[in-house]
């Protein structure tokens, strides 16, 4: 089972990027995606016969159910018997407030939908997931996952930024208020996506410089906004609204920053962390910032690259060393 961690993102009103060309009509390409609301049935489960239900659950949701025992509740068969027990006192309240939140999942599977029409039509030999499957898993584990035939999504993650259980300490302590704004629906779509981006193109920059971390970044995001063209890029960046409006307004600023620096050429990991990471904002450029800019600037690079190469296919573009890109881009802020 392949595993990210990232998680959701508050709405909030787009800023728009750069975009490039039209947008194409996907309306007759047919997805066949099955919504299966797993949490349903599991805090439904009789705890007083705990081995005969989990036996129908796992014929109702076969791979799944082992799944979510094991590698998600964290828990073993001799331990199921206590553990899966506790864990349904003890998260049942989320259980029934999502059931209430989430009683209408179209919206979301609206937008998911159309990513993955879009998906198709860009790359149609990728094999879409059959199945996307809802969970509530416990706090500290995984908001979204890809498994062999299916999306997996913890709606403990999607429960919106007020939620309480993200405003007392431990919360606080996992998911600061930077991270858990981002904690709503509307980034249900973009994070299952964001997946399917990673599983096509494992993002291997690790170690590299700097600028070329920074332009895998951009390509993610780039790709992001052709699979997702509806949503503002306040929902697909994860920055605010103010923050976008930070990076737009002083583009050569910021890259002026890198370049002064001598950054681009780095490849210390620290620097990495410090402009590719998530963070309330980029220290060394203001509390207006958002943090992991290097997103920003990879993706302007990207948009530059592109502008030369707009018959390039996105296949291409994803596979297109970023050293050479860069190279090619002859990037300049406006």
């Amino acid at each position: 089972m392949r595993k990210s961690v990232w998680v959701g993102w508050i709405l909030l009103v787009a800023v728009a990027c750069k975009s490039h060309r039209s947008t194409p009509d996907v309306s007759g390409i047919r997805i066949d995606l099955q919504v299966q609301r797993f949490e349903i049935p599991f805090f439904a489960l009789d705890t007083n016969h705990l081995n005969r239900s989990l036996q129908q659950l796992a014929e109702k949701y076969p791979g799944f159910t082992q799944d979510f025992l094991f590698n998600i509740l964290g828990t073993t068969p001799d331990n199921a018997s206590k553990d899966v027990p506790r864990f349904i006192r003890t998260y049942q309240s989320l259980s029934q407030a999502s059931a209430k939140k989430y009683a209408d999942f179209s919206p979301v599977e609206n937008s998911l939908r159309r990513g993955l029409q879009f998906l198709h039509y860009y790359f149609p030999s990728y094999k879409l997931p059959a199945q996307l499957i809802t969970f509530i898993g416990p706090i500290n584990s995984y908001g979204n996952i890809i498994t062999k035939d299916a999306l997996a999504v913890g709606l403990q993650l999607y429960m919106g930024k007020d939620y309480p259980l993200y405003q007392d300490e431990q919360g606080q302590a996992l998911y600061p208020a930077f991270v858990s704004r981002r904690f709503e629906p509307e980034y249900i779509a973009v994070n299952c996506i964001r997946n399917i981006i990673e599983d096509m193109y494992p993002d291997k920059s690790s170690g590299k410089p700097l600028v070329e971390q920074m332009i895998e970044s951009g390509k993610r995001l780039y790709l992001l906004e052709k699979l997702l063209p509806d949503l503002p890029d306040s929902i697909r960046t994860g920055y605010t609204a103010q923050q976008l409006a930070f990076c737009e307004h002083n583009e050569q600023q910021v890259w002026g920053f890198f370049v002064q620096n001598d950054l681009l050429f780095s490849n210390d990991p620290n620097t990495a962390r410090d402009y590719l990471t998530d963070a309330p904002n980029t220290a060394a450029l203001g509390e207006s910032s958002p943090g992991n800019i290097g997103q920003f600037v990879g993706r302007q690079i990207v948009d530059k690259w592109v502008d030369a190469h707009e018959k390039t296919s996105l296949d291409t573009l994803m596979k297109m060393p970023a050293g050479k890109l860069f190279e090619e881009a002859k990037y300049k802020p406006r």
